[in-house]
């Protein structure tokens, strides 16, 4: 046969069938890829966020004797070089090269006690491989050679160290000060210069916090904090240091750069962390003291692919529907075009043309638009950003298959034999035993897997969770087989009632609607996932909104929170009152608190609980009232001890008046206590709650002692996220796609069953129908179908996140609190439903419009009226 006369002559119908393959295999090709590179961003940010001790890798090893020590920074610099050399393949391109970056080594003793101090005050010795660079000496000058003294009539080595200036104040040091450590293998630290860093926030002091900061330490049963610091000593002090008298750690730092990780490597990276740490051990010539791989990226990476797995489970579930539908969409338009053909390949079958050259002519039409359509598509997916993923190349050749399949699939079957006649007038024939059986065990296995679904939590050791993926699809299906079972019962009970009515309209349109064809089966198909996924979506979209809102809430506790770890003076706190955009400001003492007589300690905040409950009235966080000056309100872990006594500034005896899971802003666990402001004999108010649209740069500026935290900036950084972004903008695009298709389906289906409609109104016309009752006929022959179609998608979307249960955790993307909300506004369900509802019923009228201006003589054949 000639295709390009067929097409000439089928123009629309291929123009209709080219768009719709070009917007599928866009989305296909081009939503994986922008997902994927959101998912890389999200890893990438989670890397370099996190504290360089927990992302960078750290190989230790404790020298327990003379053999085991390194005396010079050359036997240092080989083994960096053996542990850069051993990383495998996948690390490799995440190790910043050796000597580059915060990339270091460290030899530092730990649990060093000062002699006479009752172990309550400890100096470590500490080398860096680079201090030089890191650190600028502000008193005194750097440590040098070290010394001997006589101590106890024993010779001991006097260490030249550098402290930072906090252990100055904390710790009662002054330079030239000369310090005993030890228990029994004793030496002494003369302490000649002070030094800071010179560039605190860098990632490359996470490692050595110890040596920038002094550590305070309540040991258990204790009432009194131990105080830790780390000096620095020199290279020459090196020499002198061995693992033989202290608890000594050399440790070399390989710094992450998580520029070139990509979330598709996570499973591979998990496999080279463990081989990594194999070979690692394997270098230790000691079984006393083995080399050990030190890293929390493990952790993070597990962390990670949590959220991951969740929102490519949920990403699954949308796109997958996505591609259903679409490509049931397309089977419609191709249905669309095999009817426009029929007649011509009739005619072609009946001159003896054969089953393979009719289906072949079908096939080659149909490949003609959608070929060229698959291939724009692909081409332009190739402007998002992202890598290409399987699903990138397989989707527009999975559409193009499905697409010529059908074509030539429906082809054969109806051309079968040639001159084929099809009665339309006679009604569906009575399904068999065995289909009814099939689709009563499909809609029970369904129910069962959504029970078990939420009965036992999911399973993802292995994965993706086969029932996350499959109750979906099986709840969509048996709720389309449901409807196509049931819907012509309520139908004929109103054909019952109409028959009883003297206007023949309504009688005529639900039989017609009752009596509908097999073939009304596929836009059932199509609109069922159609809605109940783009529903679906839009109510986990608006989960996610409402639930970041909360978190945002949960985590500040007020519209503007400033703490300061020194009291804020009274004349700051007026200046803050008198801030322009200051609404309300309520004051708040936090410190943490001894309970009874003993070591146990809780977390505190006294604050006017009344005046914080009108601040956030219009909050979606609320505390309970809390009345009389020795009242409290008390964390689980405290409830049940009657009277609570504390030790603040003075003993408080407090009467717990309610239990609270948490306190908004300040705790979510362990063991806390609110009580009234006015329950301090004098406050030192160190938190301001405020309320109101004031500049954070100006409360800075008022109160420099203060951070400054925001309920909006909180939201904005949890919806900044790059997963939270892409989730969220996955779900809007595929509910408007997914609605566009529905809104199509349904002007396909009308113009499918147009040439039928057409003639059983011309039929009807010749007994007087008129134009008026006619665009009623048609309207009572096509809403029934979609409306019911509606309410059960609209059901279907709406019920999902209820039927998974715990397989949505979305928490990730809001805060880490859970989606637990799915309320849905009735706004996308209703504007949907009116949607489809206005497409159907102008497209029955504008198949009315139409049809009227075709003569019956078009319509009818002769003998159709004897």
């Amino acid at each position: 046969m000639r295709i390009p006369l067929l097409a000439r002559v089928h123009l629309g119908a291929l123009a209709v069938l080219f768009v719709l393959a070009l917007s599928a295999c866009l989305l296909v090709a081009g939503l994986p890829r922008a997902m994927q590179a959101s998912f890389d961003e999200a890893l990438q940010r989670s890397l370099a966020a996190a504290p360089a001790t927990q992302a960078d890798l750290a190989v230790s090893v404790t020298s327990l004797s003379r053999e085991d020590d390194l005396y010079e920074r050359a036997q240092f610099d080989a083994r960096d070089r053996r542990w850069h050399a051993l990383l495998p393949p996948a690390l490799r391109p995440m190790v910043v090269p050796a000597g580059t970056g915060a990339g270091h080594m460290s030899a530092k003793t730990a649990l060093t006690p000062v002699a006479g101090t009752g172990g309550q005050t400890y100096i470590n010795l500490g080398w860096l491989s680079d201090a030089g660079q890191r650190v600028d000496w502000v008193q005194g000058r750097a440590p040098g050679k070290q010394s001997t003294t006589r101590y106890q009539g024993a010779t001991i080595p006097v260490f030249e160290v550098g402290v930072v200036e906090e252990a100055l104040t904390k710790m009662n040091l002054k330079v030239g000060q000369t310090k005993t450590i030890g228990e029994s293998d004793y030496a002494a630290v003369r302490i000649v210069g002070v030094f800071k860093a010179k560039n605190p926030g860098d990632r490359y002091w996470s490692h050595n916090q110890d040596i920038l900061r002094v550590t305070q330490l309540l040991p258990p049963g204790k009432l009194e904090f131990e105080h830790h610091i780390t000096t620095l000593i020199s290279d020459e002090g090196l020499a002198a240091l061995s693992g033989d008298a202290r608890n000594l750690i050399y440790r070399w730092i390989l710094p992450l750069d998580a520029r070139p990780v990509s979330a598709l490597d996570v499973p591979g990276l998990g496999v080279a962390l463990t081989e990594f740490g194999r070979v690692v051990e394997l270098q230790s010539s000691n079984a006393r003291s083995p080399y050990r791989l030190e890293t929390g990226l493990p952790k993070l990476l597990d962390d990670f692919r949590a959220a991951l797995s969740t929102a490519q489970t949920v990403m699954y579930l949308v796109l997958g529907g996505l591609l259903a539908v679409a490509l049931g969409v397309i089977v419609l338009a191709v249905q669309l075009l095999a009817d426009r053909m029929d007649h011509t390949l009739t005619l072609a079958r009946a001159r003896g043309g054969s089953l393979r050259q009719v289906a072949g002519t079908a096939a080659a039409l149909t490949s003609l638009a959608v070929a060229p359509a698959a291939a724009a598509g692909y081409a332009l997916s190739s402007l998002v950003p992202g890598p290409l993923l399987p699903i990138v190349h397989a989707g527009p050749v999975l559409v193009v298959l499905t697409a010529a399949g059908f074509a030539a699939a429906r082809t054969a079957v109806t051309h079968r034999a040639p001159l084929h006649e099809r009665r339309d007038d006679v009604a569906a024939t009575r399904p068999s035993a065995r289909r009814i059986t099939l689709e009563v065990l499909v809609v029970v296995l369904a129910l069962a897997g959504a029970y078990l679904l939420r009965a036992r939590g999911l399973t993802q050791e292995a994965g993706q969770d086969p029932f996350l993926l499959l109750v979906p699809i099986a709840l969509t299906l048996a709720a389309a087989l449901v409807t196509l079972r049931c819907y012509p019962y309520p139908l004929r009970l109103l054909v019952r009632l109409t028959a009883r009515g003297r206007s023949a309209v309504p009688f005529l349109g639900l039989t017609r609607a009752a009596r509908a064809r097999s073939a009304s089966a596929l836009p059932v198909l199509i609109l069922l996932p159609a809605l109940g996924v783009s529903v679906f979506a839009a109510v986990i979209s608006d989960g996610i909104a409402g639930t970041q809102r909360l978190a945002s809430w949960q985590s500040v506790g007020a519209p503007i929170k400033m703490t300061s770890k020194i009291e804020i003076p009274e004349p700051a706190i007026e200046q803050v009152r008198r801030a322009p955009g200051v609404a309300q400001v309520v004051l708040a003492q936090t410190a943490k608190v001894q309970v009874g007589y003993a070591a146990e300690r809780a977390d505190a905040i006294a604050v006017d609980v009344a005046q914080w409950r009108r601040l956030i009235e219009d909050a979606p966080i609320s505390l309970p009232a809390l009345s009389g000056g020795t009242s409290a309100l008390v964390s689980p872990e405290l409830r049940g001890r009657g009277t609570l006594e504390i030790g603040w500034q003075s003993r408080l005896k407090l009467t717990p008046q309610a239990v609270i899971a948490s306190v908004p802003g300040f705790y979510t666990t362990g063991k806390f206590v609110v009580v009234p402001l006015s329950a301090q004999v004098r406050p030192s108010v160190n938190t301001l709650l405020i309320k109101g649209d004031a500049s954070l740069d100006e409360l800075r500026r008022l109160v420099p002692s203060a951070t400054v935290e925001s309920q909006e900036a909180a939201l904005r950084a949890i919806q900044d996220d790059p997963l939270t972004t892409t989730v969220r903008w996955t779900l809007v695009v595929v509910t408007v796609a997914l609605a566009s298709y529905a809104l199509v389906a349904v002007v396909l289906s009308l113009v499918i069953g147009a040439a039928d409609r057409a003639r059983a109104v011309s039929f009807l016309r010749t007994l007087g129908l008129s134009d008026r009752q006619a665009r009623r006929l048609t309207v009572l022959e096509i809403l029934p179908m979609i409306l019911l179609t509606a309410l059960v998608g609209l059901g279907l979307g709406l019920g999902l996140p209820a039927a998974l249960g715990p397989g949505v955790d979305l928490s990730s993307y809001a805060g880490d609190v859970p989606v637990g909300d799915y309320t849905p506004g009735l706004v996308t369900p209703a504007a949907l439903a009116a949607g489809l509802t206005a497409v159907a019923v102008l497209g029955a009228y504008a198949h009315i419009v139409i049809g009227r201006r075709r003569s019956l003589g078009a319509v009818l054949r002769v003998g159709d009226l004897s």
